[in-house]
């Protein structure tokens, strides 16, 4: 199930969709809970790794509005309170604490909480949610959807929150007994550009991601009417989204690579586009430029892509002159770094040579075995999906390490495969698939949307639109099961599959079965279906790339040698049957 898979925890994507075509919300914003922790926060800032892997893009070229869907479920859904775990009826005797507030310290919050551990957060801000509050802006994300979401979690009780509170050493946390340590921190510091004129133009450059969160807290609302935005990634787009809603009316993002090379987000940048905002490629700054004391604009280098032998891409004068662009102010984003001044270098907790810890890439687990890390202070700047997988997988350390259990020592995943045959020709799915193609999230108008910085732009969609989009989903999670012992080899099932993915022909090996196929099998990528041995010699072997999981096979199939069967992953979480093993 490419989807599930895709998605860094595991989120049963065609199940909750389908959830929602049912018009059960609550159900699916659950499935949603238990995985990625924020549906609604999610469904509205997701970087979507799911949708790159979501079938239906192998048939048209959009593919299902999987992000979108999930906020379905958060804006209808009903009261949720009766459903989430209830606190601990006493304490299993453990104390952690998790240093930062953000969605790795608050998953593995969510984890263990209902495990019965005496939970400490501590955060340098007054409230919980770290990067998603302050760096995400308003208008993306309304601060009720973020009140609401890590409202859900400090109420599993067990949690005592230290806020306004900056840990400035780790020896001393640890010597204060707590049977471990989860550091979700974050990357907390946004990189400086030193290039001359900086020195002097300092009043008007700063930092993008420092800015965003000054926004965030009402510490700046205007900014020069003047704007250029220097870096591609997706918070050069918030900063200047963020810059014309309070007064920007020239903003420009300027930035060294080429538009496809940008780290934003497609769509990031489409918002940006449609909101005014141009986006110039190919500039590297040069210099700041200033006149008595007052930054006036960015000289840029003009450069051009060159590439060897080995498709290696490198940036090159372009021999056109430099360009100076005039402005009021400066934010630089040019990426985000970690930093750990606070963690003493003699406590068993060993540092790489780029300065970061040394993380374990499975249990999360650093050289100090009470210290576990997640999210941006693990491995560097991701986004909140790998933060609240990290969460999950640290939680379960965690948990295994304080029950003196071995971390290394991983839970499988369940699952299930459970035919869907509700009839000769009804299943409990709906495999009419649509023909639509993916529906747009309305949007405000812009007029209005530029004039406030926390008037959100997005409007999502309603019950109808997501209903449309929701049965636009393949169920690629009800699969076609094959029972070689029961076919007679009528080919029935040939005839009537409308994208021609099944073939019955001689054995072979897959290179020499691929082009012998009914329509030749394409994509590497994709393994081949193939059966045993049937009564002539022949195999049945089936294209899975092309498949439309619609169970046409199924209905014609007068043996019942084909069924279609519902695959459900589910990942093991801390304290959960076959999390521990004694």
């Amino acid at each position: 199930m490419d989807c599930q898979w895709a998605c860094p925890a595991h989120t049963p994507v065609p199940e909750y969709i389908r959830l929602i075509a049912d018009g059960r919300y609550t159900d699916a914003y659950m499935i949603n809970w238990k995985s990625n922790v924020f549906p609604g926060i999610l469904g509205r800032t997701c970087d979507r790794p799911c949708e790159p892997a979501c079938r239906r893009g192998r048939v048209e070229e959009e593919p299902v509005a999987i992000c979108r869907l999930k906020r379905v479920a958060a804006d209808n859904k009903s009261d949720i309170h009766a459903r989430l775990p209830a606190p601990a009826a006493q304490s299993n005797g453990k104390r952690v604490a998790l240093v930062g507030c953000g969605p790795a310290s608050l998953t593995v919050a969510r984890d263990l909480a209902p495990l019965g551990y005496e939970l400490t957060l501590i955060d340098a801000e007054m409230k919980a949610g770290g990067m998603i509050r302050s760096q995400i802006p308003r208008f993306r994300l309304p601060e009720e959807v973020i009140d609401e979401e890590v409202g859900y979690i400090t109420a599993l009780g067990g949690m005592e929150l230290r806020f306004g509170e900056r840990v400035d050493s780790l020896k001393g946390l640890l010597d204060q007994g707590y049977d471990a340590v989860f550091v979700g921190s974050g990357a907390p510091r946004g990189r400086d550009l030193e290039i001359p004129g900086r020195v002097e133009g300092a009043a008007n450059i700063h930092i993008g991601i420092d800015w965003l969160a000054n926004v965030s807290f009402g510490h700046i609302d205007k900014i020069g009417k003047r704007v250029i935005v220097l870096g591609g990634g997706n918070t050069a787009m918030d900063c200047c989204r963020t810059s014309r809603r309070l007064g920007g009316e020239d903003v420009k993002v300027i930035v060294r690579s080429g538009f496809e090379e940008m780290k934003a987000s497609p769509w990031e940048k489409e918002d940006a586009i449609h909101e005014d905002i141009p986006i110039i490629n190919y500039r590297v700054p040069k210099a700041f430029t200033h006149m008595d004391g007052k930054l006036t604009g960015v000289l840029f280098e003009v450069v051009k892509a060159e590439y060897d032998e080995k498709g290696r891409r490198r940036l090159v004068p372009s021999g056109e002159p430099d360009e100076h662009y005039e402005c009021d102010d400066v934010l630089v984003a040019v990426g985000q770094e970690n930093a750990f001044p606070w963690i003493e270098r003699d406590i068993g907790l060993e540092f790489n040579e780029w300065d970061m810890p040394k993380v374990d890439e499975v249990t999360f687990q650093s050289t100090n075995p009470r210290v576990f890390f997640g999210g941006d202070a693990a491995f560097g700047p991701k986004n909140i999906i790998w933060a609240v997988a990290h969460g999950h997988e640290a939680a379960v350390s965690i948990d295994k390490f304080c029950q003196g259990e071995d971390v290394s020592q991983r839970p499988a995943p369940d699952f299930s495969l459970i035919s869907q045959k509700m009839g000769i020709h009804e299943w409990s799915y709906d495999n009419d698939v649509s023909n639509d193609h993916r529906f747009r999230v309305p949007l405000r108008e812009k007029a209005e949307a530029l004039k406030d910085v926390r008037l959100e732009v997005e409007l999502g969609f309603d019950q109808a639109l997501g209903l449309k989009e929701a049965q636009r989903c393949l169920n690629c999670d009800v699969e076609t099961v094959f029972a070689d012992s029961l076919c007679i080899e009528c080919d029935a099932c040939v005839d009537i599959c409308p994208m021609d993915c099944i073939t019955f022909t001689a054995d072979g090996e897959e290179a020499d079965l691929r082009p012998r196929l009914k329509a030749p099998a394409l994509n590497l990528e994709q393994d081949l279906y193939v059966s045993g041995a049937l009564p002539t010699g022949r195999v049945m072997v089936k294209d899975e790339d092309v498949c439309l999981h619609c169970g046409l096979c199924a209905e014609r199939c007068p043996t019942g040698a084909w069924d279609m069967q519902k695959f459900f992953l589910k990942m093991t979480h801390a304290g959960e049957a076959g999390c521990r093993t004694k």
